[in-house]
């Protein structure tokens, strides 16, 4: 069979009967298909954010999740508040959160007096005068001082800066203690007081604990299915971005095979000559390629077998808008066919033509070593 190049217009689509008005048409084309790829730009950001939360959300809920994606999305969207809601429903939880936890400082500060109040805390109501009593290893011993006065003074901000919860509070109080232990020779009046305070005061605190335990249990649990919550919101809100999203997709779909079929209803019909250069181009493709020309067949087609091992294509048969497709998905093949095959000859060519360069420059240089 004679291979016949797809013809060529100068790299141009020419539509027979192209007066000025036809001219201002296809412009007018031109300009929506430019208006539904900037449609399409802005919908592909919006789907890159639906991508992004589902690859953050865990496998586990994914692959424990059951039903159809429709069902559980309904099912999530009667059960979820909005996120204004949820929002509400978190500050009254913090709220009450924080009052539990002053009443539990409320309570720590009456077992902090009753240890302030013994006789034996005098010696740690106040910061270390170190300067005074020429404690000159003092803060090389003691990375951290700590006293009393310190920590009631902390108790009492009130600007956020103070204590968060109990549990801070009660490590400051060890640290008094351990502090003085520390420094002081177990021997000495300090490191005694401070031991038997330390006790009194563990003893005191295993009673206040279990409330403290069960209010921090309280807040986790709390802090989970607010989490819980609002991320099956945001599950609910992307289901709903995903389902406008394919209905958009559609229509712009929609919109593009219009302009499609506009445009292939402008083109004349396909002369005998053309459709056999056709038939012959279609024979130049590559596998790949022409996997694709018959796809191109079969979407008009339904009844036609693009994935058989043997296809029969009579081009005769075929409508004109699907002829015209396929004219120009093979021209454009093609073209790119030509350009990749030389670029290869072109790296085949500058590769000999450096071989016979090195060939003639190693001659050269044998001959200049030869005697005259």
């Amino acid at each position: 069979m004679e291979m016949v190049d797809a013809p060529t217009l100068h790299g141009k689509h020419v539509i027979p009967g192209n007066t000025n008005d036809s001219v201002l048409e296809m412009d007018g084309y031109r300009h929506r298909v430019g208006e539904i790829i900037l449609n399409v730009d802005k919908l592909e950001q919006r789907v890159n954010e639906i991508e992004q939360f589902y690859l953050t959300t865990s496998k586990k809920q994914l692959n424990t999740s059951k039903g159809s994606s429709a069902t559980k999305d309904k099912d999530k969207e009667k059960h979820i508040p909005s996120i204004r809601k949820q929002q509400q429903d978190a500050a009254r939880r913090d709220a009450a959160a924080a009052k539990r936890m002053q009443e539990l400082m409320r309570q720590f500060g009456s077992i902090l007096r009753q240890i302030t109040q013994h006789k034996w805390a005098w010696p740690f109501m106040q910061p270390v005068d170190v300067e005074g009593l020429r404690l000159h290893d003092y803060y090389e011993v003691i990375d951290k001082p700590m006293d009393f006065s310190t920590i009631k003074n902390q108790m009492e901000v009130k600007d956020g800066a103070g204590y968060k919860n109990v549990r801070e509070i009660c490590a400051d109080v060890r640290l008094v203690f351990k502090n003085a232990m520390k420094y002081n020779d177990e021997r000495s009046d300090v490191h005694v007081m401070a031991k038997t305070l330390l006790a009194k005061f563990e003893e005191k605190w295993l009673q206040l604990l279990p409330k403290v335990t069960d209010e921090e249990k309280r807040r986790e649990e709390e802090e989970a299915e607010a989490q819980l919550a609002m991320q099956l919101a945001q599950e609910v809100t992307h289901a709903r971005m995903a389902r406008d999203l394919s209905v958009e997709i559609y229509e712009v779909d929609m919109h593009l095979e219009e302009l499609q079929e506009m445009v292939v209803k402008r083109c004349r019909k396909m002369s005998t000559e053309e459709k056999r250069k056709l038939g012959v181009a279609l024979t130049q493709l590559s596998p790949e390629d022409l996997s694709k020309a018959l796809e191109i067949v079969a979407q008009n087609n339904p009844s036609f077998q693009a994935t058989a091992e043997e296809v029969d294509l009579d081009i005769d048969a075929q409508s004109e808008s699907t002829l015209w497709k396929l004219k120009y998905f093979v021209k454009e093949a093609l073209e790119v066919q030509v350009k990749s095959s030389e670029s290869m000859d072109g790296n085949d060519n500058n590769k000999r033509k450096r071989e016979n360069h090195d060939v003639i420059a190693r001659t050269s240089k044998k001959k200049s070593k030869k005697p005259s």
